[in-house]
């Protein structure tokens, strides 16, 4: 029997035993006389059983640790795969439950070891998964940097992935409120011409009103949403990412491959066309490694698939009932919207998308403007108060409508060099011609009269109106031979007609 207490040695002390065990067929004792050192050391080495290089496994043993405990551990560690982050056991609530549920009776170290031990027979692997054409699609928010009219904004990447054929559609959106989530699914929906059975998701707060994951009970508006494009909603695991991988690849792929360099565009609507182009590109183009069909070819399948849109698009606003104010304002979302003057005092229905807001009366549009994420801001429309500067034009100068309408200097320029006793009211009249006609008109005939030194309002009217009116068309018909005549003057002669 080898006794335990053996010496630890290095190589060359190793392929000396083995030699002359081996090799030179020396006894143990003979071996270890000669090396100076331990018998159990030679004993332990010389016929290649143990390597010195070889890390010593503790050999402990864990007589309380049972099947039933290490199921127990196991079923924790599969619970907390359904529970959020921040509330999955810990070693020390494990064995805190054993010993409070099966009355365990080892020690907190023990079930450390053990929880350690099973979690590293659990690595972090992924399961490749196919979808059936039309099958599903996923969803998910991103954010990038972008220069709108100058000024760097964070912009909001509405992402949708078709899971059979991976083609992708991305818009990008101000907020990430329900009504732009909603608009968001519309636009996708619209761009692949149909509807997938399922949609995965996170548990975004516009679509979920508690819970999570097979729990979640979603919000009503979204809710009515599904029934109206006729889909189910799945919702992944907290903190499981991979459950809708294809969608978290795209935000990636968006941010390096478009949004690099950084986009400079002057409008919302400049830099949907160039997300647009590049998500055709890649539909039409784009060939993922490692898949037999093409983008194109896969979704040329999928779209057969897919369920028709409904004939009536869901109206994704954000609607309220709003009182006018004296100012002939509404309140909306830290915001107020001009209407015209004469509704005052009644109450309207504000309806908001992502980019503008429309505001009606009994069922009638009285107001359009885009939409704003300013607290504090007031939108104006010039024409809204253009009844109440006519009848008190004294005002004119200094109402904010006039001042934040960004007029052009040759009209401020004009109107200082007014050739009328009555300036305001010929800037109000000014500003009828504008909302009327459109400002580039106008402005035309700004320059045109000032070229001339001509500071009069009705010089400016006649000038825009000139080339409005209606010319003398010279119409082209069939050709009549004329008359002749000269048989008659014969008969007053007295001759004949032939």
């Amino acid at each position: 029997m080898i006794r335990e207490d053996f010496e630890v040695i290095g190589v060359d002390q190793y392929q000396l035993i083995r030699h002359l065990f081996a090799v030179e067929g020396l006894s143990q004792r003979e071996i270890a006389r000669r090396l100076g050192i331990s018998r159990n050391t030679v004993a332990r080495y010389c016929r290649g059983e143990h390597m010195p290089w070889q890390r010593q496994q503790s050999a402990r043993s864990s007589p309380v640790v049972t099947q039933s405990v290490r199921d127990f551990i196991q079923s924790c560690l599969e619970e907390d795969r359904q529970a959020p982050r921040k509330q999955r056991h810990t070693a020390r609530r494990i064995y805190e439950r054993l010993r409070d549920e099966l009355s365990f009776t080892g020690g907190e170290s023990t079930i450390r070891r053990v929880v350690a031990e099973i979690k590293a027979k659990l690595p972090e692997v992924y399961v490749p998964l196919w979808f059936a054409p039309g099958e599903a699609a996923q969803v998910d928010w991103g954010k990038a940097t972008v220069f709108i009219a100058g000024k760097p904004i964070e912009a909001n990447l509405f992402c949708m992935r078709l899971c059979h054929s991976c083609v992708p559609f991305v818009m990008a959106f101000p907020s990430q409120r329900e009504e732009v989530f909603l608009e968001g699914h519309q636009h996708a929906f619209e761009y692949f011409q149909g509807v997938p059975n399922r949609v995965i998701y996170d548990n975004l707060r516009t679509a979920v009103k508690e819970g999570w994951g097979k729990y979640a009970k979603e919000q009503d508006r979204f809710k009515a949403f599904r029934a109206h494009y006729a889909y189910d909603a799945v919702f992944c695991n907290p903190g499981e990412g991979h459950e809708k991988g294809l969608v978290e690849n795209l935000v990636g792929y968006i941010r390096r491959n478009v949004l690099v360099p950084v986009p400079k565009v002057q409008t919302w609507e400049e830099l949907n066309q160039l997300l647009l182009k590049r998500c055709i590109d890649y539909r039409e183009n784009h060939h993922i490694r490692g898949r037999e069909l093409s983008v194109k070819e896969a979704y040329t399948l999928e779209q057969a698939s897919l369920t028709p849109l409904p004939i009536q698009p869901f109206e994704a606003v954000k609607m309220a009932d709003l009182k006018v104010d004296y100012f002939a304002t509404v309140p909306f979302e830290g915001c107020h919207y001009s209407v015209p003057v004469n509704y005052a005092g009644n109450t309207v229905t504000l309806k908001a998308s992502a980019f503008w807001v429309r505001i009606d009366y009994r069922g009638q549009e009285i107001a359009r403007h885009l939409r704003s994420y300013h607290k504090g801001k007031t939108c104006y429309d010039l024409a809204h108060y253009l009844p109440l500067l006519e009848q008190r034009p004294r005002a004119v100068r200094h109402a904010r409508p006039v001042q934040e309408a960004n007029l052009p200097q040759d009209f401020w320029r004009f109107y200082r060099n007014l050739k009328d006793p009555d300036a305001d009211r010929s800037l109000v009249r000014l500003l009828r011609l504008i909302v009327d006609y459109g400002l580039e008109p106008v402005q035309k005939a700004l320059h045109k009269a000032m070229s001339h030194e001509q500071y009069t309002v009705e010089v400016v009217e006649y000038y825009i109106t000139e080339n409005l009116q209606p010319k003398r068309l010279r119409v082209f018909g069939p050709q009549v031979k004329p008359i002749d005549l000269t048989c008659y003057d014969r008969l007053l002669r007295g001759g004949q007609v032939s």
